[in-house]
């Protein structure tokens, strides 16, 4: 059983600017969402960083709003949550496979997104899984969001100085680092 099972947690990362999530939630399940709310914000909390929340109706939309978010907030990053149970028809598994999808197509993207949507066979998994002191899932998928902005902002300021430089990039870099235009 997974409950009983011990695993290794990345340390908190530590930020030396502030930083803001997005946790896009679908309340389908209002008790287990609700839970799963209360781990992330705990979380973010934990680490210094502030947060807004947004509901949507369901899993399907988890991703569009954090699409939306991208284009027209300024978010470092967010947080997936939500809950679908296995019912008699496929539905779950479209569910569960096309929120996943988008959510890890965005990330590939440089999003960073820690994915708290619970896909699971019955209630008394996602409880466990839900509740802030058991499995406590919502808190680790806002851990995944911080870990994932944290490699961002240490990567994000490094210029490794070999490879490939695009044309208009090495006109600037050369602009930049003595005045002159030469590429």
């Amino acid at each position: 059983m997974a409950g009983s099972e011990t695993h290794y947690t990345l340390p908190r990362p530590s930020f030396d600017k502030p930083v803001k999530l997005l946790i896009v939630v679908a309340p389908y399940y209002k008790d287990i969402a609700d839970n799963m709310v209360a781990g992330a914000t705990a979380e973010i909390e934990a680490a210094g960083g502030t947060f807004e929340i947004c509901e949507v109706p369901g899993a399907l939309e988890v991703p569009t709003a954090i699409s939306i978010a991208d284009r027209t907030s300024n978010f470092d990053g967010y947080v997936a949550l939500g809950c679908v149970i296995r019912g008699e028809t496929t539905h779950y598994d479209t569910v569960c496979n096309d929120s996943s999808r988008a959510i890890q197509l965005m990330g590939l993207q440089g999003l960073c997104i820690g994915n708290g949507i619970l896909t699971v066979e019955n209630r008394p998994q996602a409880e466990v899984r839900a509740d802030p002191a058991a499995m406590n899932k919502g808190g680790g998928a806002a851990a995944a969001a911080l870990h994932l902005i944290a490699l961002t902002r240490k990567w994000g300021a490094q210029t490794k100085g070999v490879g490939f430089k695009a044309p208009g990039e090495a006109i600037q870099l050369a602009e930049n680092s003595n005045g002159s235009t030469t590429a």
